[in-house]
């Protein structure tokens, strides 16, 4: 029906008129880049079309070939009737700046963390030559890895992930930055096996509870259920991390850790550790930075409690 009804269809306008109409119509969730179908159709089509997605107006009564509009609309269908996010159907994800290439073998880079990079880290990292070595933790498709390297470009960077599946993402988005020489991709469950000591630890585990997995829209069962779940609370990563981190950071290093909704829970499960709770666009409840200091100090004030 569609496909017959797309036959009629002869510019950018038509497209979107009908693709919101059809995102609307399919009750979509929406939460990998857009908040509404108007944003989700626009950013599709002009995606899609190989237009600047940042410039619509000028495109809308352009008028396409039939080649276009099926390609189009066949990516509309899929993101109705499929729930595919509009990411795995472009092949391409936006993180400020910064496009990356991704698949159903990564999640869809939408860290917070990649705000706090630079500048708002000069409190305690003064300047971007004072890393010399920074740790990327669950990097997935190596998009904060990469960031790392935009803003410290003196830094030798470790982006480690259990998955190997993702590990191959990462791998063309490094080499599509030319990256190769100060990214090493390290295949290992968290910290396994690292030894060195870094000057910046970032990390964007998995934080999602048991209960909150069960209740996931369709659209996010197409991301890697490694990459979400995290134990019955969603901190067993995190927890992991804080024990490993004190022996993973230099004198002076800084850990920078993302949890999403679970910053009560964190809270009371150590009640010693001093977070530094930083401010992003969504709020100040979903990244937390602690120095090594800080760390050892309420870890091991958190154990004589226990």
């Amino acid at each position: 029906m569609y496909a017959q009804a797309a036959s009629s269809f002869s510019t950018v306008r038509d497209l979107l008129r009908f693709a919101v109409s059809r995102f609307n119509q399919a009750g979509l969730t929406y939460g990998h880049g857009t908040d509404n179908a108007h944003d989700e159709a626009a950013y599709l089509i002009l995606t899609t079309l190989k237009l600047p997605i940042d410039r619509l107006e000028p495109y809308l009564d352009a008028r396409l070939l039939p080649t276009e509009v099926k390609d189009v609309v066949d990516l509309i269908e899929r993101r109705a009737e499929e729930k595919v996010p509009v990411a795995y159907l472009t092949h391409e994800a936006w993180q400020g700046e910064f496009s990356f290439y991704v698949d159903e073998r990564v999640l869809v880079p939408r860290s917070f963390i990649y705000e706090l990079l630079g500048e708002p880290l000069q409190p305690w990292i003064e300047h971007p030559e004072l890393v010399h070595r920074a740790l990327d933790l669950c990097t997935g498709s190596g998009c904060l890895a990469i960031q790392l390297a935009h803003h410290y470009p003196d830094a030798e960077i470790d982006a480690v992930d259990i998955s190997l599946d993702a590990l191959e993402v990462a791998a063309i988005n490094v080499q599509n930055y030319g990256l190769e020489d100060q990214i090493q991709l390290i295949h290992s469950d968290l910290c396994e096996g690292l030894e060195e000591p870094y000057d910046l630890i970032i990390a964007n585990p998995p934080y999602v509870d048991a209960e909150s997995v069960d209740a996931l829209p369709q659209e996010y069962l197409h991301e890697p259920e490694i990459a979400l779940g995290s134990g019955e609370d969603g901190l067993d990563a995190t927890r992991e991390i804080l024990r490993r981190a004190p022996d993973l950071l230099t004198e002076h290093g800084v850990l920078l850790v993302e949890i999403g909704h679970n910053r009560d829970m964190l809270e009371e499960c150590f009640p010693n550790l001093p977070f530094m709770w930083m401010e992003t666009a969504s709020g100040d409840g979903f990244v937390f930075l602690l120095t090594r200091d800080d760390l050892i100090k309420g870890l091991e004030l958190d154990a004589a409690a226990e």
